[in-house]
């Protein structure tokens, strides 16, 4: 990771992915007393949660300095609602860090200034473990300084990888973004495919849960080992995993329904986007 941690940061939205978001930058050491999160509609857990931290919680702009550094974390639909009271807070040097879905750098610069150092990002869940994977893109006259410091922004919860073209964007959603649900759902069907060979139910579930955990962290210990190789690696010519993957990967299996299904994330993330 590179780049350092702002001295003043403004979070604006503290739901879910923002919550995790900021739980990763105060672990790294960016002190709570220079954070602001701005959310008229947490509710009273995440409120005491935040203040535990010793977090401030305001419901709007009024008495919030100029940050270094300001998150986008709301909900796409709330922006124009916002952008007025956030317009004031932003200085030539501001970083703009955006997680908004379908909001693009040209619509972010048009409600909050056509001067704004704006970075736009694409985390996942995982964030909240730490073990997210971010993909960001930024226009030329964001300078290195606000660069370096998304990258510890979005680095302090997983991995980060620039790309150069937003249009690039909706098809992260569409892997990562929406991904971890897809491997979410391989772990229900997996439970379920046990169950109905009789499995109990509750095993089956454990079994699934666990096969997938470890599968994971196996390629995330061994990260120069594609997947294809580790796939070959479990798979004995004529045992019962390759007997598994012959229906897997025919002509109607897993690959051809991922590729329709990660087209179809992309193209809805893309009406989103307008």
């Amino acid at each position: 990771m590179s780049g350092e941690l702002p001295s003043s940061l403004l979070l604006v939205g503290a739901g879910k992915m923002g919550q995790a978001m900021l739980l990763g930058w105060l672990e790294l050491g960016l002190d709570p007393a220079r954070v602001t999160a701005l959310d008229p509609f947490l509710d009273e857990v995440g409120r005491a949660r935040l203040a535990a931290k010793g977090v401030k919680v305001a419901n709007d702009t009024s008495g919030i300095a100029a940050p270094e550094a300001l998150i986008l974390a709301i909900k796409p639909q709330t922006l124009d609602a916002a952008a007025d009271g956030l317009r004031p807070l932003i200085r030539a040097r501001t970083l703009i860090l955006s997680i908004l879905a379908g909001k693009r750098i040209s619509d972010l610069a048009a409600k909050l200034g056509s001067d704004a150092m704006i970075v736009r990002a694409m985390p996942n869940t995982p964030c909240a473990v730490g073990r997210g994977i971010s993909a960001a893109v930024a226009p030329p006259k964001v300078g290195a300084p606000q660069r370096a410091m998304a990258s510890a922004l979005l680095g302090a919860v997983g991995k980060v990888e620039w790309v150069d073209d937003e249009g690039l964007i909706d098809a992260v959603t569409a892997v990562s973004g929406s991904g971890p649900a897809y491997a979410f759902f391989l772990v229900e069907c997996m439970a379920a495919a046990g169950a109905k060979i009789g499995l109990p139910a509750d095993l089956a579930m454990r079994l699934a849960r666990a096969t997938v955990e470890g599968a994971g962290e196996l390629m995330f210990r061994e990260p120069a080992t594609d997947a294809a190789t580790l796939r070959r690696n479990v798979t004995s010519p004529g045992g019962t995993t390759a007997a598994a993957l012959e229906v897997l990967m025919n002509d109607q299996g897993m690959g051809p329904l991922l590729d329709r299904a990660i087209a179809a994330a992309a193209r809805r993330a893309g009406e989103l986007a307008g």
